[in-house]
């Protein structure tokens, strides 16, 4: 006889938003709070966004800073969050950057490439191990997860070749797949979200406008996919909806690559 997990709904959640105060992640904690789940907002240097927009939904939102490479901090943040929140964190969006901008005249070609750059990036995919690992009892006491990574579409269109920040993402997306097959016993779903250039987060305020123009001129909506309609998909991946689904990874692109 198959296992059947429980589905909590959204407005029951306790939701993990790494890189939570700025950018996607600004996005990402406003979606989850309007569909009426407890968040924390996860910040390692902007302690007053992270902190305003939790005093904006008192009770709703915690503002805890870490580091997400530090694992003895997340561990400390998870068991925060518990203690404030009165049970575990359920979901996890991983979405926190290495500092990184995304201004194509200014990054290192292949030829100036060097590893430390390239190994830099890598700490996405140590922080998505870290929040995991931290959160990963409480996940296996409920019998039920959700783990939410953040990509990019460049995988299949690299058409600024960035090379150090895809590379980091594709560790990630891989991780993601085994996660999702080591995970899946226990009621946790690992899914990916990749989205193109966004109009326009921290990281893309370096992007020349005439790339927008282009990107939106090559894409089926005519548009450039904004902050908040990305965030409406990991909504999805969060919900009952998506009970089923795992181990893939969704693009928000607008359709300017096909999947």
């Amino acid at each position: 006889m198959a296992t059947h997990h429980p589905s909590i709904p959204l407005n029951q959640q306790i939701v993990l938003v790494t890189g939570g105060a700025r950018g996607l992640g600004a996005s990402l904690v406003d979606a989850f709070l309007r569909a009426g789940a407890r968040v924390v907002i996860n910040y390692h240097t902007s302690q007053a966004a992270a902190r305003q927009r939790a005093d904006q939904a008192p009770g709703q939102a915690l503002a805890l800073q870490a580091d997400i490479r530090d694992a003895a901090a997340i561990q400390r943040l998870a068991a925060q969050a518990q203690a404030s929140f009165g049970g575990p964190i359920t979901t996890v969006v991983n979405n926190a950057l290495p500092n990184f901008q995304f201004n194509g005249d200014a990054r290192p070609t292949l030829a100036q490439l060097s590893w430390d750059t390239l190994a830099a990036q890598m700490g996405a995919v140590q922080g998505a191990l870290n929040t995991t690992q931290a959160t990963l009892p409480g996940m296996e006491s409920l019998g039920f997860g959700r783990i939410i990574n953040i990509g990019t579409n460049l995988f299949q269109n690299p058409v600024v070749p960035y090379h150090d920040y895809t590379a980091a993402k594709a560790a990630l997306l891989a991780l993601t797949r085994t996660a999702a097959q080591d995970l899946g016993p226990a009621g946790i779903t690992v899914n990916m979200i990749s989205g193109g250039l966004l109009h326009t987060t921290d990281a893309s305020a370096a992007t020349p406008q005439a790339v927008f123009d282009l990107i939106a001129a090559s894409t089926p909506l005519r548009r450039v996919v904004t902050p908040d309609e990305l965030a409406d998909a990991a909504l999805f991946f969060a919900s009952p909806w998506a009970r089923a689904v795992t181990g893939q990874n969704l693009v928000v692109d607008g359709g300017l690559v096909k999947n």
